[in-house]
């Protein structure tokens, strides 16, 4: 066969396409379950952090799965009323990814959309909540998780995470814990235009909605706090409900008759 003609080089340059290709789908099927398995408990991860659950001694993915599968109490998605839509089955630790948080932020950024809102909630057995956010960074999106206390106004505490902000400042809102701190013991005020959010220049005890953005990192600060603003105020309805929830009166123990209590001492 002669190697110089170009039949030769096309037939030769497709086989190894081909074979390339077909190696390429081959090694894709075969982790596919193990990459779905790895994101699955990277979220779950993510969750867990932003309910300030120690995850520090969760090593694999199964422990972090398990430990999920014996805290969850709840897991739904809720529309823009606050009513439940649809449930996730927590014995299967199934959750709402990053892709379908993609997907909802359409119809909570779009006031016309409104009515197809349907986001997720994960509520603990502990009585803490998170709800999650989405939105854009500076270079690509940004999301997280927003956990409250069993009174649904002060936040417990907080996870966030981005595609491709820049290390060392946008970066931040991931790798700094003392930036996520800061939202522990805040509180969610929907006389506010902006519930909760990241504001510059203001600092941290200063507003009890709201925590200083990240110095050098104006435009993720501002995306984090567009996303935050958002997702919660699409959280109101079912936010307030559970607030009317918590402030029911729980029941007390009546104390004994004093004729009781005088048998008793006898």
């Amino acid at each position: 066969m002669n190697t110089n003609n170009n039949v030769y080089t096309v037939v030769y340059t497709t086989v190894v396409c081909v074979l390339v290709a077909a190696i390429l789908a081959f090694v894709s099927g075969s982790l596919k379950n193990r990459q779905e398995a790895n994101i699955k408990a990277e979220t779950i991860s993510q969750i867990l952090t932003a309910a300030q659950f120690d995850t520090e001694s969760l090593k694999s993915n199964d422990d972090i799965i398990n430990f999920y599968k014996e805290n969850i109490s709840m897991a739904y998605t809720v529309n823009a009323n606050g009513n439940e839509v649809s449930c996730y089955v927590t014995e299967d630790a199934n959750i709402c990814n990053i892709s379908e948080l993609k997907k909802a932020n359409y119809s909570v950024v779009d006031p016309a959309k409104a009515d197809e809102i349907d986001i997720p909630v994960y509520a603990f057995k502990n009585g803490v909540t998170v709800l999650a956010i989405y939105g854009a960074g500076l270079w690509g999106p940004i999301w997280g998780y927003v956990a409250l206390e069993p009174d649904f106004k002060t936040v417990k505490g907080a996870y966030f995470d981005h595609a491709s902000e820049t290390p060392g400042l946008g970066g931040k809102i991931k790798d700094d814990p003392a930036f996520r701190a800061k939202f522990v013991g805040k509180v969610v005020d929907f006389d506010d235009e902006a519930p909760l959010s990241i504001i510059k220049g203001i600092a941290p005890d200063a507003k009890a909605n709201a925590v200083d953005a990240i110095s050098g990192a104006t435009m993720t600060s501002n995306g984090l706090s567009k996303a935050i603003v958002s997702w919660v105020n699409a959280y109101k309805g079912y936010i307030l409900s559970q607030q009317a929830v918590a402030r029911e009166p729980q029941g007390e123990v009546m104390p004994l008759a004093v004729e009781e209590s005088e048998n008793i001492n006898e």
